[in-house]
């Protein structure tokens, strides 16, 4: 990755962890089609906000530690967006680990915007989509950006519908440009990754999904087919935690917690699932984080694929 700016004073010699450390995190996976591979679990930058995902955190230090942390830990993936905060998450990234290791792999995402009244609102015309290109790689301190997922915003901002070849032409161009150097999708259909891979090569999907939102069964199994990531946010349920009390039977019987379960099991569900979950507080990094080494036999994994489906509207 090329990427230049002022160095941060961040040593990343406390990041150079053993091979046998870093395969626990869930293993490794790369991209199709390019040279970026990752650990498959990732940290999810919105929680380096303040609350709602606005304005700066109360504790701007204890933010830098857990990105810290999570990079010394081993985690070569991050998630963000410049409409988080807004542009608080990126500027936060660049400050504790810019200049970034050879392969950290930063992911953001285009299609929304956060005005004044704290809203989530579309901004997917191709000057809006241009702009925020240019807004993540001046807060992020890069010359291209490795992965844009474009982001289908629906009413209420829930599953998005309709035509993406607009949008993701714009892409397509960016890249051609050098801005961006692969495309991805998040909240999109299997219509919709029909449509983009007409326009452009795809390498990773991002949408809801986890223990309990199942909706994308059917298309996590053609992505792996495909060897495309599936990338599911929310992977704890989000605003609303997983509650379950076959969860939490299975968790005290492992001795873990119930998160640390369900992120195991999201690793064991398919080989291209990629975890990104986030937080604020290092404790829940290092939870998060063990869940990798977390084993499930097949008889827990049978007992968790029974728990019925709970409806979730999440922002993202």
């Amino acid at each position: 990755m090329n990427k230049t700016k002022p160095a941060a004073q961040f040593s990343h010699e406390t990041a150079k962890e053993d091979t046998m450390s870093k395969a626990t995190l869930g293993g490794r996976f790369t991209f199709p089609g390019t040279s970026l591979t990752v650990n498959r679990i990732g940290y999810g930058a919105m929680q380096l906000a303040g609350p709602g995902v606005w304005g700066p955190p109360k504790d701007p230090d204890a933010a830098i530690a857990v990105l810290r942390e999570a990079v010394a830990s081993g985690v070569n993936h991050i998630d963000t967006s410049d409409y988080y905060g807004p542009h608080v998450t990126n500027q936060i990234i660049r400050q504790a680990l810019h200049p970034y290791p050879k392969d950290l792999v930063i992911v953001t995402k285009l299609g929304g915007r956060r005005p004044a009244d704290r809203s989530w609102q579309t901004a997917n015309s191709p000057d809006e989509l241009v702009a925020g290109v240019h807004d993540n790689l001046r807060n992020l301190g890069l010359d291209a950006l490795d992965i844009v997922n474009y982001r289908v915003m629906g009413s209420g901002l829930g599953v998005g519908e309709g035509s993406v070849a607009e949008q993701v032409a714009v892409l397509a161009d960016l890249k051609r440009k050098g801005l961006i150097r692969h495309i991805g999708l998040s909240n999109a259909t299997a219509t919709q990754l029909a449509e983009a891979q007409t326009i452009a090569d795809i390498v990773c999907v991002q949408n809801n999904y986890n223990l309990a939102h199942r909706h994308d069964d059917a298309l996590i199994d053609d992505l792996v087919r495909q060897n495309i990531a599936y990338v599911p946010f929310f992977p704890l349920g989000g605003f609303s935690p997983l509650q379950s009390s076959t969860l939490s039977t299975v968790a005290e019987q492992l001795g873990a917690t119930p998160m640390q379960v369900a992120l195991a099991w999201l690793l064991h569900r398919s080989p291209n699932i990629l975890l990104i979950p986030g937080t604020s507080s290092l404790a829940h990094l290092r939870e998060n984080l063990a869940a990798g080494q977390l084993a499930l036999s097949s008889e827990v994994l049978a007992e968790l694929d029974g728990i019925s489906f709970a409806p979730m509207s999440m922002k993202h």
